[in-house]
């Protein structure tokens, strides 16, 4: 088993490491492919801070890994990567550690997941991986999110190819179970716009709303690990009305 590694939080995020760990753990052949700083929010753009046509990346060992710090976003490192770009197809793609829960409709938006949806789309399966760390300056426990990684990781080398798997991992020492997770209606923080002038301030609050039963959201409050099924691109196809044509 071929596995490819990567993240939005950048090549030097200790979470990159630590789910590279998971599946090395298993006997599988890593690749660690990492933006070269941090890309977060990026959803599954194929940019490149180099330009289009050429990529120069870095080789390094970090953790006993090969590593490649690459001047792109995720998705664009998971596109490559289906295509051989860093010399092999990868049977998988596994994204994160991320620092910080991938809930909610946030999850569009998410360099995280945005990985591995572009993987599924290229008949890869993937897993995006995300640590539930609060915005309060907590310690990140990677080692929980590499035990719960662990546990997935086989079942999801058996289901079929292009299967993709957002895991949220509660940031503590001891979780209660994995549960299969709807994706919340909201997310428990929502982001305030100030404008001044020509500047622009983003920040994030607690919207203090009950979560939804059965979404990640609530299985996290209560100590659970979630899995959340994806699918990428889908079409609409009944139930729409007709455009008059010609006018």
């Amino acid at each position: 088993m071929r596995v490819l590694v990567t993240n939005d939080d950048g090549i030097d995020s200790p979470g990159l490491f630590a789910l590279a760990r998971a599946a090395s753990s298993l006997d599988w052949e890593v690749l660690v492919a990492a933006p070269s700083t941090e890309a977060s929010g990026t959803g599954t753009s194929l940019a490149s801070t180099s330009g289009r046509s050429r990529i120069q990346f870095e080789r390094r060992q970090a953790e006993g890994f090969e590593a490649l710090a690459v001047p792109a976003h995720p998705g664009l490192i998971s596109f490559v990567a289906c295509h051989g770009g860093f010399g092999f197809k990868p049977d998988l793609v596994l994204s994160g550690v991320n620092l910080g829960a991938n809930v909610s409709t946030g999850i569009l938006h998410s360099g995280t997941v945005g990985a591995a949806l572009t993987a599924g789309v290229r008949g890869v399966s993937a897993l995006a991986v995300s640590l539930d760390v609060d915005w309060d300056g907590s310690e990140p426990l990677w080692d929980t999110a590499t035990q719960v990684t662990q546990a997935v990781l086989p079942m999801l080398a058996a289901m079929p190819a292009a299967t993709v798997l957002s895991l949220n991992v509660p940031n503590a020492a001891t979780v209660r179970g994995i549960e299969w997770a709807s994706i919340a209606p909201s997310s428990p923080y929502q982001v305030q716009i100030e404008a001044s002038g020509d500047e622009l301030k983003l920040s994030a609050v607690r919207t203090g709303l009950e979560p939804v039963p059965g979404t990640e959201v609530a299985f996290l409050a209560s100590g659970y690990a979630t899995l959340t099924a994806l699918n990428s691109v889908s079409a609409v196809t009944s139930g729409l009305p007709s455009p008059a044509w010609p006018v």
